[in-house]
């Protein structure tokens, strides 16, 4: 039995309605601040001679 199956008429439309590429907005954000958000944008750290040094 598939989702489509137990949905009423009305259930469907309102996921259609939603899921159109019509309906979505155009994503303003940019690769940088995606990259931001995911972390790729901080600074590392690197052991050196028992200290904890920045990496260039």
């Amino acid at each position: 039995m598939k989702m489509r199956d137990i949905l009423s008429a009305e259930t469907k439309q309102q996921l259609e309605k939603e899921t159109s590429p019509s309906t979505k907005e155009a994503d303003p954000s940019t690769r940088q601040e995606w990259e931001e958000i995911m972390g790729t944008r901080r600074e590392t750290y690197q052991r050196l001679g028992g200290r904890v040094r920045r990496k260039r």
